[in-house]
């Protein structure tokens, strides 16, 4: 049971400690859609706190409390924070995988500080080179999983591949995508476009056994043209920030001229739309290439993104991505070639 456990960073984001206690609750309410056990989580913070709160909200359920005496705050310098709060949330949660504890983590917390503790404390899957960090958005009907949102601004093209060869595995295993198509972002879809890592990356994908869809456009991601979108973290950090932005001031606005010409029916008619494009509906982001699972969330998540979370963390777990993802790169997933 302990390595079916989920780590829940209590301490870590805007709203911390309450939203991740409301999360944590939501996740394992018997109204909810989730309906996860309560003793399947974690709780990983100040456990005095802890308790406290959660009397205030009618008992403990059942959930595990591990204490952590420091927080990592949003504004920290990671590398820094690590070394100077050996006690903190988020090292507290990598340390109860490597300790049998659970068996993923979750948190809202500092995202340098989550990637530094996670690829330090719990290290790389054998033959992953960098770990990235995938999001899977259902914009058309279709689930498309972009990598990397973050992790690794300054990739080299065998990082990339990886990506792409990552990002196929956890889509079939995980999502049921019986052939996901990797396309590699790019200013055009001519083979020869792009930057020297961009060039370089193509060459590894064609070359590969993977099924490549060839350079995609920022547009493409609407089309249903891949199911995985690799990128480097800096683009695709920026990329994730202004789809979420950009889809909530649109349709904000849409409901605003609605609302201005007399249509009452403005807030049940875009339902849909309004959830396949809020991030609390994905709740977080896979940390793919680390030995344990770890989902890192918006800072500014509420509890219905953290329930959310905490589910993509089981289904992961459930469908043991990780040892998936060792047997595509040992054989089928493997590049051709090799850069250092």
């Amino acid at each position: 049971m302990k390595g079916s456990l989920i780590a829940l960073d209590v301490m870590g984001g805007d709203d911390a400690p309450q939203s991740p206690l409301r999360g944590a609750l939501t996740a394992c309410s018997a109204l909810g859609a989730t309906r996860i056990a309560p003793e399947r989580i974690l709780l990983v913070g100040d456990e005095a706190r802890i308790e406290t709160l959660l009397e205030e909200q009618g008992g403990n359920p059942g959930f595990e409390i591990l204490h952590a005496s420091q927080v990592i705050e949003m504004s920290d310098a990671p590398a820094q924070a690590l070394r100077a709060k050996p006690d903190n949330s988020i090292s507290r949660c990598v340390g109860a995988i490597k300790a049998g504890q659970a068996g993923a983590v979750v948190s809202m917390g500092n995202t340098g500080a989550v990637v530094g503790a996670a690829t330090l404390g719990l290290g790389t899957l054998a033959g992953v080179r960098r770990p990235g960090i995938a999001v899977t958005l259902d914009l058309t009907g279709h689930p498309v999983t972009l990598i990397d949102m973050g992790a690794n601004i300054s990739p080299k093209p065998d990082h990339l591949f990886q990506y792409g060869a990552m990002g196929m595995v956890y889509m079939q295993s995980c999502l049921g995508v019986k052939k996901p198509r990797v396309g590699l972002l790019n200013v055009g879809e001519e083979k020869g476009k792009g930057t020297d890592l961009l060039k370089e990356a193509h060459e590894l994908f064609e070359q590969s056994e993977l099924p490549f869809a060839g350079n995609v456009e920022g547009g493409d991601i609407f089309r249903n043209t891949c199911d995985v979108v690799v990128t480097d973290g800096f683009t695709g950090n920026v990329m994730l920030k202004l789809l979420e932005q950009f889809a909530s001031f649109f349709l904000g606005r849409i409901l605003g001229e609605l609302k201005k010409h007399g249509a009452a029916w403005g807030d049940d008619a875009l339902r849909n739309l309004k959830r396949s494009i809020d991030y609390s509906t994905y709740g977080g982001a896979l940390l793919l290439g680390v030995n344990g699972v770890v989902v890192i969330g918006h800072g500014r998540s509420d509890e219905t993104a953290i329930a959310n979370a905490i589910a993509l963390a089981c289904r992961a777990l459930d469908a043991q991505v990780n040892e998936h993802i060792e047997r595509g790169l040992a054989t089928k997933a493997r590049p051709p070639a090799t850069t250092s």
